[in-house]
């Protein structure tokens, strides 16, 4: 698989692509060899259309830059009581009684939205998935969160409609004014059967029906994942060969996979905040969407003229992404 970057002049683009294989035990490093590839990306051959790429974010601790659950709790002051009922039962029922709770003692769900939109969100996220998604990218959330927090926060920060579709929780406000928070797996009917992943939902089994629909569609398509916790793991697990998992470095997922990166069959691209974030997915899509039109056969046409573009050595060469021991 490569990653590259794409230097444009006037109507052409080098592609420069680096082919890397991880060694057979951690420190996994990509073993760099370079290959320069002429690309055709003027309007006049190559005009626009969708990539065909899916990416799937995580939302806590991936998009925002907090837990959204513990952020509410703490911002409106029941910190105290989640704790107390934390060992008594599952966290996605224990949050819709906290939020009866919250209604019971007279907080509005007016407040419960304002709380949401201060969420901490670094500043490079938003230009990142504003970016992939005017590139053509398919965006999906698959989160342990809730509807009714997501999308507060989605549409606060102007990137609700970037995403085709939202998997997590169901969190509505009832007819009381009261939010309610359900199970995205009904657990108290029936198990998802994975032990890797908590009773109210299996991300795993949500990516599984993800590939399903699009293979049901006859496309061939690259996902790419970002996460942070332990639920991410399950799902780092079914991607393909081709794809990319994006695990959030120092965090939990990311120490699963490290434990044995190779059960992995996606390569990897670790981040630490939003800045390597934006950075290194933008490299990725770029990447895959100049492959894909090498393949296509989208190459220079003959209506183009080549103009002279020097590149140096170390300005082709790009650092290797590395996961740790």
């Amino acid at each position: 698989m490569s990653l590259g970057k794409l230097w444009k002049n006037k109507g052409f683009g080098i592609f420069v692509g680096y082919w890397g294989k991880y060694s057979e035990t951690p420190p996994l490093s990509l073993s760099l060899s370079l290959s320069l590839s002429l690309v055709c990306i003027c309007p006049c051959c190559c005009g626009g259309g969708m990539a065909d790429i899916v990416v799937l974010f995580d939302f806590d601790k991936t998009i925002i830059d907090c837990d959204s659950d513990n952020w509410v709790v703490d911002e409106l002051g029941f910190t105290d009581l989640f704790n107390e009922l934390l060992p008594t039962m599952p966290w996605n029922s224990l949050m819709d009684k906290l939020m009866g709770e919250l209604h019971a003692r007279g907080r509005t769900i007016e407040e419960i939205a304002d709380v949401l939109q201060r969420a901490p969100i670094h500043p490079r996220i938003v230009p990142a998935i504003k970016s992939i998604h005017a590139m053509g990218c398919e965006l999906r959330v698959v989160s342990d969160a809730n509807l009714f927090f997501i999308e507060t926060i989605l549409n606060h920060l102007g990137i609700r409609e970037c995403f085709s579709e939202i998997n997590t929780n169901p969190g509505f406000v009832d007819e009381e004014g009261r939010l309610r928070i359900l199970p995205f797996h009904d657990f108290t009917s029936s198990s998802h059967g994975c032990g890797l992943c908590p009773p109210n939902m299996c991300k795993g089994v949500v990516i599984e029906r993800i590939q399903a629909s699009v293979s049901a569609e006859g496309k061939k398509k690259r996902f790419i994942y970002l996460g942070d916790g332990n639920g991410d793991y399950c799902p780092s697990l079914k991607l393909l060969e081709g794809d990319f998992m994006m695990p959030r470095k120092n965090y939990p997922v990311w120490d699963l996979i490290c434990r044995n990166p190779m059960l992995l069959k996606a390569e990897i691209y670790g981040w630490t905040d939003g800045e390597e974030l934006e950075r290194v997915l933008l490299r990725l899509v770029d990447t895959i969407i100049t492959e894909e039109k090498i393949k296509s056969g989208q190459l220079i046409s003959s209506d183009c003229k080549l103009q002279n573009i020097a590149l140096s050595a170390h300005e082709a060469l790009l650092p290797a992404l590395r996961v740790p021991q």
